[in-house]
């Protein structure tokens, strides 16, 4: 068979890279962790909570976004926040698969000491695949795939007839060879930049692609893990799905050329690492948001708002979708329409709404920028 892919290299996986491009990525990295990591410390526990909370509902509604599945923003944060036993206003019920995505990132993320063994990935994958399915098709769930009856497993796109092989993993038969490997090097303390070590974990698990599906998603649990141990902390501060979503198409390239280059990865980690300083950097604005949410809580008015007040006010500082209108906010609150309509004027007269000036068919809100006076 000719040699294709990285793993078919005889030196597999003896992985390469150039020190000197490499260390000063790092270093530049390193900075970037210890700034943000000194400035949270500097708030208070709730604010550190609110941050973590949210940069953790990020991650996992993005890394569903990658692979094209959608999740509910609120159920999400509802699920995360429960098994945190946080107390936050808002809490929806959540459904069975967006539980098992969550319980999959936190036991990553909040766990991120315990060493990652088989039966833990398999606890993963059957997190993500609760009814056995991955969409119409039944798959092997909580064990590594077998595809010695079938086809090689492929990625691939376009249409039937006229597909494009992005990559074929490794056969079936190699997997538990290969995942002892891979996890005896990921829980062992080499000397290592634990920086490093989750981009390269990154690839190599994707690399062997383990499971018939949900192989990004746990990859990216897993890289997300080994940054927790980078940062010595549960609660997470910056979302690499988040960034790597927004740079969907160069992930998707960057790790198809590596897969089928040389075990010289240097461009990959350049390029993972570029990526996390870019998650670092866009990590102010999460703050700014987080911070200007809270002094709003802490505001005495706030505790004059009734239950549909403080869900609606919430979805509003969240980013709400679209224009906020009487029969939405009656829709989301679960009320009359007489009820939301009064809900609405009391926050207006408190002037913490105001009617939207562009004005149109339905009169809409927005939140007043200045905060509200006592």
């Amino acid at each position: 068979m000719n040699r294709i892919y990285i793993y078919q290299q005889p030196q597999w996986p003896d992985f390469q890279w150039d020190e000197q491009i490499i260390s000063s990525l790092l270093a530049d990295i390193r900075y970037r962790q210890g700034r943000l990591l000194g400035r949270m410390e500097g708030l208070g526990f709730s604010l550190r909570a609110e941050a973590s909370l949210q940069t953790l509902t990020l991650d996992v509604l993005k890394s569903s976004e990658i692979e094209g599945e959608i999740l509910n923003p609120d159920q999400v944060r509802s699920s995360i926040a429960r098994r945190l036993g946080m107390d936050v206003a808002g809490l929806v019920p959540s459904d069975r698969h967006v539980d098992g995505v969550v319980e999959m990132m936190l036991d990553a993320t909040q766990q991120y000491q315990l060493p990652l063994t088989d039966d833990r990935l398999f606890g993963w994958h059957a997190a993500l695949f609760p009814t056995g399915r991955s969409w119409m098709y039944k798959i092997v769930v909580g064990g590594w795939r077998d595809n010695t009856k079938d086809d090689p497993m492929q990625v691939v796109s376009g249409f039937m007839g006229k597909e494009k092989v992005h990559y074929q993993a490794p056969d079936s038969a190699l997997l538990d060879k290969e995942m002892i490997r891979f996890l005896n090097w990921f829980n062992a303390k080499k000397n290592i930049d634990a920086v490093l070590k989750a981009a390269i974990a990154h690839l190599w698990f994707v690399t062997i692609h383990p499971f018939d599906d949900g192989n990004g998603r746990i990859a990216r649990a897993v890289a997300d893990m080994q940054l927790a141990r980078a940062d010595n902390s549960a609660q997470r501060f910056y979302s690499m799905s988040t960034q790597i979503k927004a740079e969907r198409n160069a992930y998707y390239d960057i790790l198809e050329k590596t897969q089928k280059g040389s075990l010289d990865v240097t461009k990959w980690l350049e390029w993972f690492l570029q990526c996390l300083a870019r998650a670092l950097a866009t990590t102010d604005e999460t703050l700014a948001g987080v911070m200007k949410k809270a002094r709003f809580w802490e505001n005495p008015l706030a505790a004059t708002f009734n239950d549909r007040q403080k869900l609606m006010l919430n979805k509003l500082m969240d980013g709400f979708d679209g224009k906020l209108t009487s029969s939405k906010w009656a829709k989301i609150a679960k009320c009359s329409q007489d009820t939301a309509t009064r809900d609405i004027q009391d926050l207006i007269a408190k002037d913490i709404l105001m009617k939207e000036p562009a004005g149109g068919r339905s009169t809409s809100y927005i939140l007043k920028q200045e905060e509200p006076s006592l």
